[in-house]
């Protein structure tokens, strides 16, 4: 068996191979180009053909699609997926591929076991399905995003002449509002300008829409999704981004393993006698479910008295921010068994404050 490690950039992949010894059989740049890829790739088989095959590492990014799918089609037995570590002060393209190459080959046995590897931070591929959610609902994130960048700069043009007080209605945008923005009178540049943020607007909003009815569609027959729903607040945008970025909820095997999963718990920086020293949170997972926890987190407090209730007493002793991610974490465990228990949001909300109440009194001193 060879172990193959793979840094990939834009326009090149650096490999380092090891093999069975752990001995470095080739160490090379290769151009992502598609004819010089096939090539490479398609040598690379035939030598490790002899050899019983090989295993492939990578580190995530932004553009991992295209090599994922053509490794299987060179060959390859199995592909780890690995999120980066943090950056060394003497970092070159050739140090990474070898570090991986090294990471794969010390973890054999392991994977030869079905374990997964230590040392790193292994990702787990999504299914097609939720691939297409992720993508879906990342596109959606950023047109609420230029939406909202396009009003705000409507709003700054009618500061700058002190004419939002004129608006014909209090919220904007609103149909009445755009009316009365296209036969606004300002000097000609502050005009263009309107009448292109009021374009902007008007393609953002469009987008959200069409992305919208993509989005009901894609949760059409998921169940998963329609108890993730029972959530306060939580519609199908939200329920469809929390799903697709939690995949097989069992490989989780407790509630707190999902809110760790998502960076959600604090880090810990313990040395010597100096025990116990607990940091912000790791952020170590998807910002998209933070960021769409996050959201929900405002809902919950708003329109669940009892959510509301575990929140002030936090809020009091630490801050509203501590508390609100406190919230945050508390609801990534009440996700993951609902995913698991096949239960609404009041029922897993109901049993984890009460299972939480058993064990404080179980622990509390007698008198």
């Amino acid at each position: 068996m060879l172990y193959l490690g793979i840094d990939q950039h834009a326009k090149q992949l650096t490999i380092s191979l090891r093999d069975e010894a752990g001995d470095i059989r080739l160490r090379r740049q290769v151009s992502t180009q598609p004819e010089r890829c096939a090539e490479f790739f398609t040598k690379l088989n035939e030598k490790a053909t002899a050899e019983g095959g090989y295993i492939a590492i990578v580190e995530v990014c932004g553009f991992n699609d295209w090599l994922l799918a053509i490794l299987p089609q060179y060959g390859c037995a199995k592909t780890v997926l690995i999120q980066p570590t943090k950056k060394l002060k003497i970092k070159t393209d050739r140090r990474d591929a070898h570090a991986l190459s090294e990471l794969l080959w010390t973890n054999r046995d392991r994977m030869r076991d079905g374990l997964p590897i230590t040392g790193a931070r292994q990702v787990v591929l999504p299914t097609k399905h939720h691939a297409e959610s992720q993508r879906i609902t990342l596109l959606r994130k950023d047109a609420g995003r230029m939406r909202t960048k396009a009003t705000n700069r409507i709003k700054h043009i009618l500061r700058r002449h002190n004419l939002q007080w004129q608006m014909p209605t209090k919220t904007f945008p609103s149909v009445k509002a755009i009316a009365w923005l296209k036969t606004l009178s300002l000097p000609p540049v502050q005009r263009q300008e309107m009448d292109w943020q009021l374009e902007e607007l008007e393609r953002w909003t469009k987008r959200m829409n069409d992305l919208e009815v993509i989005i009901i569609n894609q949760c059409q027959g998921d169940a998963m999704v329609d108890r993730i729903r029972t959530i306060p607040g939580c519609a199908h945008y939200s329920a469809l981004s929390l799903v697709c970025r939690v995949g097989d909820p069992h490989r989780f095997p407790k509630g707190k393993s999902l809110a760790h999963y998502w960076g959600l718990t604090p880090g810990v920086n313990d040395s010597g006698e100096g025990t116990g020293r607990r940091g912000r949170i790791t952020k170590a997972g998807s910002t998209m479910a933070r960021w769409v926890l996050a959201q929900i987190t405002l809902h919950c407090l708003r329109h669940d008295p009892v959510m509301k209730a575990w929140y002030k007493p936090i809020k009091n002793r630490r801050g509203s921010k501590i508390a609100r991610v406190a919230v945050m974490r508390k609801l990534a465990v009440i996700i993951r068994n609902m995913m698991v228990h096949e239960q609404t949001y009041q029922e897993c909300r109901d049993a984890m404050l009460n299972r939480r109440k058993r064990q404080l009194a179980a622990n509390k001193p007698a008198a």
